[in-house]
């Protein structure tokens, strides 16, 4: 039988052991296991150009709330900063072209995380997630063969076309991207009955009220991975396929026959080009469609660095 001073001896000087090893490796900047810690919220932070009052308790909680979230969400985290790359490419000069902040394409992380084909329980779809009425209103096809709410680049100029609508109705960039989440006439119900416009100010439900932090979460994380513990060198993050297009105007009988002919298959057809939602292509109206190819061995990657 071990005595109780001796237990406690041995518990101390593994105790001391495990932190000295402890801080050992984090001088090293070796990946320390289970040791958990409270994410640093900045003293001071903006999004699309508008300043967040992280001097407000309730406001700088509830950003805290999301990057512990999102700092802490190991496995999806490391997945989105092995994507941005590849769908931040697209995303980025189409805001430039538009006129819209930046900031925004943390939105699309927000809605979908990064999955062109993310469906919610309500309906919405895409890497913006539309709804078929507003995605319809703001110029995409919907249809059983094309739905382009599934289409990167044309569904991000549409979130874009709503963003700056919204923020013409409300006159601020934070209550457009509540209005994104909740629709126009939420917001619009919400600022008359609280008589106020500023969205940190401002009661809105649980999930619009956590909408706006957890883009702002998402922003400082991947603006900076490193700072909170992410550590993915640029050549394991997923590569920038370099594609061409193939324009039809006509119909296409099998889509599958039509992937073989350029080189692919119906998988990766399908995979560049989500918004074709059928095995053909009527296209009884004689619309001109772009469909994305992969140029040849580009499916081989590049597991060296990222391709450009």
């Amino acid at each position: 039988m071990v005595f109780p001073a001796m237990v406690l001896t041995i518990v101390l000087i593994f105790s001391y052991q495990h932190i000295a090893h402890t801080e050992e490796q984090e001088k090293e900047g070796i990946p320390v296991p289970y040791v958990f810690r409270g994410i640093a919220v900045p003293d001071s932070l903006t999004f699309a150009g508008e300043v967040v009052p992280l001097h407000y308790f309730d406001v700088r909680e509830s950003l805290e709330r999301e990057l512990l979230v999102n700092g802490y969400f190991h496995s999806q985290t490391i997945r989105l900063i092995k994507m941005v790359p590849r769908y931040f490419s697209v995303i980025e000069p189409i805001l430039k072209e538009k006129g819209l902040h930046d900031d925004f394409k943390y939105l699309a992380v927000a809605e979908s995380n990064l999955d062109p084909t993310a469906i919610s329980p309500a309906g919405a779809v895409g890497l913006w997630q539309f709804l078929r009425s507003t995605a319809r209103e703001y110029g995409l096809e919907v249809t059983p063969e094309v739905d382009e709410r599934y289409h990167i680049e044309k569904s991000t100029v549409a979130a874009c076309d709503y963003l700056q609508s919204a923020y013409e109705k409300f006159g601020s960039w934070s209550l457009a991207a509540a209005a994104y989440n909740a629709g126009r006439t939420f917001v619009v119900k919400q600022t008359e009955r609280q008589k106020n416009n500023h969205y940190f100010d401002m009661l809105l439900g649980k999930e619009t009220e956590r909408y706006l932090f957890r883009i702002l979460a998402l922003k400082l994380v991947l603006e900076n991975p490193e700072k909170y513990g992410f550590f993915i060198p640029e050549n394991e993050k997923y590569p920038i396929i370099p594609t061409t297009e193939i324009e039809i105007n006509g119909p296409v009988e099998h889509l599958a026959d039509f992937a073989f002919e350029q080189g692919t298959n119906y998988k990766i057809l399908k995979m560049f080009n989500p918004w074709l939602r059928e095995n053909y292509l009527t296209n009884s109206a004689g619309k001109t469609y772009r469909i994305r190819i992969p140029l040849a061995n580009a499916r081989r990657g590049n597991t060296d660095s990222n391709q450009e």
